[in-house]
Parts: C-alpha cells; sequence; structure tokens
C-alpha cells in the first residue's frame, strides 16, 4: 500500500483514539485478574488485537464484538500452556508483558513468537531476570531473541535489570506480585521511566503492595491477586503527537480532543518539546488548540518518549536552524533502526541530516518531493505523511500499511482537518 500526500493546510477539530499502552496493559491485567473486566473504548487496532489473541491462548475468554468494549474472563492467574507457539505479530509490548505472564504457568511451557522485526528485538536481559525468580527461559535459535519457550512457576526472589526498554521493568512490575514469594528488583539503568509510570498507575489502581524507591529499587510483594475492573481507555498522546506536529507546521487552528492531561503518558512531554521550539500549544477547557506558527530548532533531550523521534524528526526538518534529538539510543531497537530510517529517509527528501549514537542531528530548510519508504514501521509511515503537507510536490509512502499496527484511522482524521491523503493498493 502506498500513501500519496499533496501539500495542504489542516484545520478543524479531531478526536483522538485511544492509548495503545494502557490497552494492552489491561488486556493483560484483566486476563491475569479473577473475574469478569470491562474494558470501555480500547484501541482496536493490529497491536492490541494481538495482545488479545496471545491472552485467549494463555487462557482469558476475550469478547471484542463490540469495538467499544471488551469483556475478559481471566485466568486468575493460572495460565494455559497452549500446545502451538503464540503469534504476537509486530507487537513488542505484547512479547515482553506476555513472557513475565508465561512465567506464572505451571505443568507446561509456553512458546511466544511474532514477526520478522519482533524476532529481532532483544530479549536477553529479560529472560535473565525470569530465571533469576525462578523460571525457565529458552531461545530455540540460541540468539536470544524471539521465539523464547518459557517454562513456570514464578517463585520470586532477587533480580537486577539494564531495562535498555521499560517494557522489561514493567513486564516483571506485572507479573512478580503472581508470584509465590516476595521479588526484590534492581534497575541499573532505565529508559523511558514515564511508561514504567504508566504500569505502575495500574497497580496503584489494583492495590498492589510494593515499595519504589526512586525508580532504583523496587520490592515486589508475592502471593498478590488482581481484581477485576470496570476502566475507560484515556487517548493517546503517542498517536497524537503526529497531529500536534502537523498543525505546530501547517496549520490554522486544530483543536484536539479526549487527551487526558493529568494521565502519566510520557508523550505527553512532546507539547514541551515542540514549545521548546516555538510552537504556539494550549490547553483550553481539556481540549488541546495548536496553531502554526514558525518553529525553530533546538536540543531535546529524548529519553522519556522515543515514539516521538520520527514525528519530531520531520517538525526539525521545517524548523530554522538545528535540532539536537537525543538520549534516545533505544530508538534503534524499535520496529526499526529508527534513527538510521529517519536519516536516511529525510535525506531522500533534500534534508541535512546527521546520525549520532543516540540520535539525530538535523538541519531544517525546505525539503523536497521525493518517494520514501516506510520500512514496515507504523510511527515513520504517519510521520513521512505528514512532511508531505508541507511540500510543493507532495511525496509518496511506500509500505503505508503499517499505520494499521496503532492508528488505522490516520488518514481519515487527517482528512478531516484538510490533509489531502490518497491512499493507494
Amino acid at each position: 500500500m502506498r500513501l500519496i500526500v499533496r501539500k495542504s493546510a489542516l484545520t478543524g477539530r479531531a478526536a483522538m483514539p485511544p492509548s495503545k499502552s494502557h490497552t494492552i496493559r489491561a488486556v493483560a491485567i484483566a486476563s491475569l485478574a479473577g473475574g469478569r473486566s470491562i474494558i470501555r473504548r480500547p484501541l482496536v487496532s493490529a497491536d492490541t488485537l494481538s495482545a488479545v489473541g496471545c491472552y485467549h491462548s494463555l487462557g482469558a475468554a476475550i469478547e471484542t464484538a463490540d469495538p467499544n468494549l471488551w469483556l475478559i474472563q481471566g485466568t486468575a492467574g493460572r495460565i494455559n500452556h497452549p500446545e502451538r507457539a503464540i503469534d504476537v505479530g509486530n507487537s513488542g509490548t505484547t512479547l515482553r508483558i506476555a513472557m513475565g505472564s508465561a512465567a506464572l504457568s505451571t505443568g507446561g511451557q509456553v512458546t511466544l513468537t511474532g514477526d520478522d522485526q519482533v524476532r529481532s528485538r532483544p530479549i536477553e536481559p529479560l529472560m535473565k531476570s525470569l530465571e533469576n525468580l525462578g523460571a525457565k527461559c529458552r531461545c530455540p535459535a540460541e540468539n536470544d531473541r524471539a521465539p523464547v519457550t518459557i517454562r513456570g512457576p514464578l517463585t520470586g526472589g532477587s533480580t537486577s535489570i539494564a531495562a535498555f526498554t521499560s517494557q522489561y521493568l514493567s513486564s516483571l512490575l506485572l507479573c512478580t506480585p503472581l508470584a509465590a514469594g516476595d521479588s526484590e528488583i534492581d534497575v541499573s539503568k532505565l529508559n523511558e521511566p514515564g511508561y514504567v509510570r504508566m504500569t505502575l498507575d495500574w497497580l496503584d489502581k489494583q492495590g498492589i503492595r510494593y515499595r519504589n524507591q526512586g525508580m532504583r529499587e523496587f520490592t515486589i510483594s508475592g502471593g498478590q491477586r488482581y481484581r477485576p475492573f470496570d476502566e475507560t481507555i484515556t487517548a493517546d498522546f503517542s498517536s497524537a503527537t503526529f497531529f500536534i506536529c502537523a498543525a505546530a507546521l501547517f496549520g490554522g487552528q486544530v483543536t484536539l480532543t479526549g487527551l487526558d492531561f493529568a494521565d502519566s503518558q510520557p508523550d505527553k512531554h512532546v507539547l514541551d518539546h515542540l514549545k521548546a521550539m516555538g510552537a504556539d500549544i494550549a490547553v483550553r477547557g481539556g481540549r488541546l488548540v495548536v496553531r502554526a506558527s514558525k518553529l525553530h530548532g533546538a536540543r531535546i533531550d529524548m529519553n522519556d518518549t522515543p515514539d516521538a523521534l520520527p514525528a519530531l524528526a520531520v517538525a526539525a526538518a521545517f524548523a530554522e536552524g538545528e535540532t539536537r534529538l537525543v538520549n534516545v539510543a533505544q530508538a534503534r531497537t524499535k520496529e526499526t533502526d529508527r534513527i538510521r530510517s529517519m536519516a536516511e529517509e529525510l535525506q531522500k527528501l533534500k534534508v541535512a541530516v546527521e546520525e549520532l549514537p543516540d540520535g539525530l542531528i538535523i538541519r531544517g530548510g525546505r525539503p523536497a518531493a521525493a518517494a520514501v519508504n516506510a520500512r514496515g514501521d507504523h510511527r515513520i509511515v504517519m510521520a513521512l505523511a505528514m512532511a508531505g503537507l508541507g511540500i510543493d510536490g507532495g511525496i509518496t509512502v511506500e509500505g503505508a500499511e503499517a499505520m494499521n499496527v496503532t492508528f488505522p484511522d490516520y488518514v481519515p482524521l487527517m482528512r478531516k482537518l484538510g490533509a489531502d491523503m490518497e491512499v493507494q493498493q
């Protein structure tokens, strides 16, 4: 699938889609709980449906016929061990969180796999921590990548982990309350701490007992249980990032609704990043109002917002002066190496870009029309499509089907605001 984008300006109002990160955490906790949980307004996308399929295979009964109301009858922590490997598709979040859940199984083993991208993503630190806490983990290919076979039970104990991705720590925090004994986790490195904060917020809602010492040491009491719940998923700041950036560059006035500014989602800090570049952004009555303005370069620490790298790289390409997006080395191990991929694709648009080990230096100017490739990465699709809104002659984005992983309604919502976008199969 290709996406043709022509120069156009945005104006109007749009409701942002539900959060992927919250939806997957909700599916995992509801599946581990006893009783029936209700998830209202979940995100329906390839990634979240991968989580649904995974936890169904692990024993949860999940009803998704109504896209606005998912019903989950949980396992009470009694995990199935299906004979066939569970395929999580493109969802790295599901893979890593489900690894912890699979470690709760008794009497059998669980094998988790995914698509080519997921099978390229590192999991060794998480495997070692799960083994420290009583589980057995093995990669048949002996490459510390999925497919991975996990055998429980999780007994508790002590472990240390370098959380190059926050998903490692979130996985441990979600499974250890159901271990037989207490667990101690020493965190020697933590990227993306905001996503761990999201996980802790879910534990707090559940009344889970744990001690957190500065995000560096955790003690989690074992023998606990998750309770069924009824929760509405808030809107996704990660998806809103593309609309905020596009409106700041190419808008008249755009109003985005549904975002909860008290929520712990780390990508809400994109507002601060863009304000540092001169963006005209205001919150009025719970709505986000963005007006186009002349952006300038800035130095931005993106450690807590790695998913925003593609969109901010495009914003920097149109800004005046030099922008440095730094401290985000983990972006190299997402769906693709986003640092290298964005550098190479922006260079096709005649943008001056320099790779750093942990980020990008971008010198803004006048990007030129070109054909670009999303490299199978949903966030790169949406970021490059956004660039086309400001380019004479527009751009063509190959591999646009990847956006369905998290945001299948991206094009209709952009069109609603005036974007000239055309999907070609």
